[in-house]
């Protein structure tokens, strides 16, 4: 694993302020939440983490401590040591924009924000780099990442990366991302492969054609 990316990564690390604890009045947390628009709060007992809470679960109050939403913990958290693609996933599978950092021993790191890790998605090839957006859709049974790669490098071109973005109604949406070709002719490759595409292409020919066609027709029926 690149070291840089992962020293970066534990350089985000955030230890201030100190974590909360089931004492914490919610007046603090609330200081804490509201000013930085937090999602969650992590909470820790005699060192030991015991879980986040969602800031949402909580009703403000001036008497109230964390230990009355004691039920609301949820176990999120991520290890010193994860690479950016593991806190961005965690964060998708969370739905949060605050995560708990833990070293391997368990011990509370502190914690690391979502706006601080998209910098590192920004820099990979897929985001940075020029080159041509696809997004193609097939019965999820029938869809094969080797097939995709297969059809772009087909037409002299590579994959600068390659992931399913949507997935309903037993169809996959993939997205991907390849350097500069002749698109349409990657197009077509799909379409002759069975797979629809999504995004919309001013160099695709076929669908050119069929605006044509359309407008021909309409012309006919107005005369």
């Amino acid at each position: 694993m690149n070291f840089f990316v992962m020293k970066s990564i534990q350089n985000l690390i955030k230890h201030k302020p100190k974590p909360f604890s089931f004492n914490t009045k919610f007046e603090d947390v609330l200081q804490f939440t509201e000013e930085n628009q937090f999602s969650h709060f992590p909470v820790v007992e005699n060192g030991v983490y015991m879980g986040a809470i969602a800031t949402v679960d909580i009703i403000p109050s001036k008497t109230k401590t964390i230990n009355e939403y004691r039920y609301t913990l949820l176990p999120h958290f991520i290890r010193e040591d994860a690479s950016w693609f593991e806190i961005l996933e965690k964060f998708a599978q969370f739905d949060c924009n605050l995560l708990t950092v833990l070293n391997e021993n368990n011990t509370y790191m502190g914690y690391i924000l979502y706006t601080d890790v998209l910098p590192f998605l920004n820099q990979t090839p897929f985001m940075k780099d020029a080159g041509l957006a696809l997004v193609v859709q097939k019965h999820y049974l029938d869809y094969s990442i080797s097939e995709i790669a297969q059809i772009v490098e087909s037409n002299n071109c590579k994959l600068l990366g390659i992931f399913v973005s949507q997935m309903e109604d037993h169809f996959a949406q993939i997205t991907l991302k390849a350097t500069a070709g002749n698109i349409n002719e990657i197009i077509q490759t799909f379409r002759r492969f069975g797979y629809e595409i999504i995004s919309n292409h001013n160099e695709d020919s076929y669908l050119n054609e069929l605006k044509n066609r359309s407008a021909y027709l309409d012309k006919f029926l107005n005369i």
